[in-house]
């Protein structure tokens, strides 16, 4: 049976954090809240819980295209090549904040994803989420779990979401009400920034 835990976003409680970053050491699926709409996560060292959030989506792994949660910056360049300082100045403007960036992965990457040559990174102005991957050491990987045909109301209530994911998740977050606007999506990898999604982050910081 799945947990449904109420984590209150100004002030987490180190316990309830510590119990959700234990889940997602024994290969858990979480839902929690982020700056945009409710996110589906695991850890992004666990095979089999990445394995198992591919098959809810209907995707093929090393198809899939999820964000890599992170805490702060210094955490981005895991995973990400030596980036020049138009880009770092760009996401040091952004970050934290509602903004997916797409920026070219380097060898450190999990080997799910050494295939990638890119991937989306994030880091939500969220307590909740950035707590969970601070004490967790290392990125969360994710995807929302906004779907384009529901009633809206399954993406921001996270009662709802509890009702509709508990046989599938092991943990839900109830983090209070979530928006129902996914996040900017803005592509860096290029020599251009492209934005591929406009969405709850605001284009002025290009």
């Amino acid at each position: 049976m799945s947990q449904f835990i109420k984590i209150y976003p100004d002030n987490p409680n180190e316990a309830a954090i510590k119990k959700v970053v234990d889940v997602l050491k024994n290969g858990g699926l979480i839902i929690y809240p982020t700056d945009t709409v409710y996110g589906l996560g695991c850890d992004i060292t666990n095979t089999k819980a990445l394995e198992r959030i591919a098959k809810i989506k209907g995707i093929k792994l090393e198809k899939a295209n999820f964000s890599f949660v992170c805490h702060d910056l210094s955490n981005i360049s895991d995973y990400v090549k030596q980036i020049d300082t138009s880009t770092f100045k760009i996401l040091k403007r952004a970050l934290p904040g509602p903004y997916t960036f797409i920026l070219p992965g380097n060898n450190s990457l999990p080997k799910e994803f050494k295939k990638k040559t890119t991937v989306g990174i994030r880091v939500p102005d969220n307590n909740i989420a950035l707590e969970i991957v601070k004490m967790l050491g290392n990125p969360i990987v994710s995807t929302s779990i906004h779907d384009e045909d529901e009633v809206l109301e399954y993406s921001t209530d996270p009662e709802l979401i509890f009702e509709k994911w508990q046989n599938l998740v092991d943990l839900v977050i109830d983090g209070g009400y979530g928006d129902n606007i996914g996040s900017t999506i803005i592509d860096l990898s290029g020599h251009e920034p492209e934005v591929i999604r406009e969405g709850k982050g605001s284009l002025d910081i290009l």
